[in-house]
């Protein structure tokens, strides 16, 4: 029977994950860890156990891949069979949801020391006598080591994430990807809480000394965790967050950030993170210890998770206000969209169930170029629900808070990825700065041809070529061409919504 270590400290368990040689410490004092094969989320091993009650509520599909729950059950005993025979496995709770009165109890139980180390910062701190002694709300059991048979088994590969949505259990085996565990939790999550009329969201939040809160919506590698990250604003989380009847919450307790290319000078303040248990995934070490963010021999998709306190000015609440303004950002590689645009609320909803970006290199297994790609409520491969569940949830917020809705394209300009450049952090951060400091709102907006978008004329101290991306292409005609390309895909992409009173 195996040795059950229960809520160890960080520091004992980086002390185990170096003796079980489980990865190597940074110069910084950061846990450095290879995941093998699996270097980011592999969307089609994730399955959701079909049965009774969740049969007529899931937007079956691609996403949500059903399994039957004799293949669920097997796979579960199999787990667990493995786990009792290890000599010790790793027991991490903690909360997720800022907001005690939607605070949900997570467990996880571990193989590995560094998933227990990364559960731990990804959770909400509050390891009480009330935590531990309550059966939790959701499990989860995490077993690398433990693989599929995809005949047997009914999964699609020797990889499997499946979510049991009746027994609020979780079972993850095949990969060392730990942002499986994650967002297996913003899943569940994704489920519950439309059920209390809180709208889930995949995005990031800060807030300004004034108290004013700002919403970031947007896949892997668009830049939420970057442009939330601001010295000049309290960071409350980097990727999920919940906006109930008081305003907005965290829904974690850590951050997990994309560290390709990483500079100090551009992203300080995730740069000095990578420290003190930190766990780093996939990133390029010497034999000194030192870490070479800039090479992606490993990975593209190169991640660290810490806690929110290794952020000096963090929301210690985890929570704000209602937001004042919403961002919606893309990582545009066609390079035909503008780089800011202001929507009105039909035209929210309708970006918000188009979720359009490019999927960029390693966010996915088999992604090594930018591939353009829609999804739903900028997030579709962790919504069990109907897209148009959440998007009525975003309207009526919208409705009854009024804040101002800003599209902000991260991607490429002056031509397609590979020909054109991409947009400069710190011109995005000029224009992410003047929305928050609501000094776009005055300005004069013209309608952008083809998509209809309301594009600033001008905006001081920004390249007019990001404003009218046509003139910063050397052949215009091939703009007008490619533009047209992804209006089609876009209203094709909108065929489904059009009920909900789309555009």
């Amino acid at each position: 029977m195996s040795q059950v270590l229960k809520n160890i400290s960080a520091k004992k368990l980086l002390k185990l994950a170096l003796k079980h040689q489980e990865g190597r410490i940074s110069q910084t004092g950061a846990l450095v860890v290879e995941t093998g094969v699996y270097t980011g989320r592999s969307p089609n091993d994730r399955f959701i156990v079909k049965n009774h009650q969740s049969q007529k509520e899931i937007n079956w599909g691609k996403v949500n891949q059903p399994i039957a729950n004799y293949d669920f059950q097997r796979l579960h005993r199999k787990i667990l069979s493995y786990l009792k025979k290890l000599e010790q496995i790793y027991q991490t709770d903690g909360w997720v949801c800022a907001d005690p009165s939607d605070r949900i109890s997570v467990r996880v139980i571990s193989e590995f020391a560094y998933q227990a180390l990364f559960a731990r910062h990804i959770l909400r701190n509050g390891r009480t006598e009330e935590l531990l002694n309550r059966k939790p709300d959701l499990t989860i059991l995490v077993a690398p080591n433990i693989k599929a048979n995809p005949k047997a088994n009914g999964t699609n590969s020797e990889a499997f994430v499946i979510i049991n949505l009746e027994k609020k259990l979780v079972i993850i085996g095949g990969t060392k990807y730990a942002g499986e565990i994650k967002k297996s939790i913003f899943s569940y999550l994704n489920y519950v809480l439309p059920q209390k009329n809180v709208f889930p969201m995949h995005c990031s939040a800060n807030i300004g000394k004034d108290g004013r809160s700002a919403l970031f919506f947007g896949l892997s590698g668009t830049g939420k965790t970057t442009l939330s990250s601001d010295l000049n604003r309290n960071l409350i989380g980097d990727d999920e967050h919940g906006w109930s009847k008081k305003g907005i919450y965290n829904f974690e307790g850590g951050c997990y950030a994309k560290c390709i290319n990483l500079s100090k000078e551009k992203e300080p303040q995730i740069f000095n993170a990578i420290r003190d248990g930190a766990v780093v995934e996939n990133v390029v070490m010497d034999t000194k210890g030192e870490l070479d963010f800039d090479d992606g021999s490993l990975a593209e998709n190169t991640r660290v998770a810490y806690p929110l306190n290794y952020i000096s000015n963090y929301q210690r609440s985890g929570a704000g206000g209602h937001p004042t303004n919403i961002i919606f950002l893309t990582a545009d590689a066609t390079g035909v969209l503008p780089a800011v645009a202001r929507l009105d609320y039909n035209e929210a909803i309708y970006y918000f169930l188009s979720g359009y970006t490019s999927k960029l290199a390693g966010t996915e297994r088999g992604i090594i170029k930018p591939i353009p790609t829609f999804s739903a409520c900028f997030g579709a491969p962790f919504m069990p629900l109907k897209p148009e569940v959440y998007a009525e949830l975003l309207k009526n917020k919208l409705i009854k808070h009024q804040p101002s809705v800003f599209l902000v394209n991260t991607g490429w300009f002056g031509g397609p990825y590979g020909i054109g450049q991409r947009i400069s952090i710190q011109e995005t951060r000029r224009i992410v700065s003047k929305i928050l400091g609501n000094r776009l709102n005055n300005l004069v907006f013209e309608k952008e041809p083809i998509f209809g978008l309301s594009v600033p004329t001008k905006i001081e101290k920004i390249d007019e070529k990001l404003l009218k991306p046509r003139f910063g292409w050397s052949d215009p005609p091939a703009y007008d061409r490619q533009a047209k390309k992804l209006k089609k895909l876009f209203v094709e992409n909108a065929k489904p919504f059009n009920q909900f009173g789309q555009k």
